[in-house]
């Protein structure tokens, strides 16, 4: 993300100066910032996306700093964007804030998923909510982590087959697991 912003300023910097020698200096200016602006605020964004747990609190930062309470939380999904890169991401929400964790991202000869720490504490948060579906998630992240212990191959880990459950249906290109869906992703 930051080789996308600095690109971008410095072909927005080239074409403003190259622009500079035919065209008046502010409509150069102008077109440099139309051209190299876009590219480098969207990687500004990206280098400032972040997800973490602070205690019972899940924050994510993108263009504001959202506090989801975990023992609060009544709503929790698992949502599948089916494309050329496939995402498996966790929707939570308390009733005053949504928040989305991308938990794994897979291509079709691979893929990459959220950190063995990162997963765990996740799953472990999920158990502090009295809510079903977030404690069959939990599991699901825990299976998950049982996969990747043992160095399974990518059809016998969790999220993968939420991908190919999503597939073999039909439901593309965005879908939400049911949660009976969800409960047959444990193993």
């Amino acid at each position: 993300m930051r080789k996308i912003a600095f690109g971008s300023v410095v072909i927005g910097i080239a074409v403003a100066a190259a622009l500079a020698f035919v065209a008046p200096v502010w409509l150069a200016v102008l077109i440099g910032v139309v051209v190299g602006g876009p590219a480098a605020v969207s990687g500004w964004l990206g280098l400032r996306r972040r997800v973490w747990l602070d205690g019972p609190l899940l924050c994510s930062r993108g263009l504001r700093t959202r506090r989801l309470r975990m023992p609060e939380v009544v709503t929790a999904e698992l949502t599948i964007r089916t494309a050329g890169i496939d995402q498996i991401s966790l929707r939570l929400y308390d009733g005053r804030t949504p928040v989305v964790v991308p938990l794994a991202l897979y291509t079709k000869g691979g893929g990459r998923e959220l950190p063995i720490l990162a997963l765990r504490t996740l799953a472990d948060s999920l158990w502090t909510t009295e809510l079903v579906p977030a404690a069959a998630i939990a599991s699901v992240l825990v299976d998950q982590l049982r996969a990747e212990a043992r160095d399974a191959g990518l059809d016998e880990r969790p999220l993968y087959r939420a991908v190919d459950l999503v597939r073999s249906k039909g439901r593309t290109p965005q879908a939400t697991l049911t949660d009976r869906e969800v409960a047959q992703l444990l193993d």
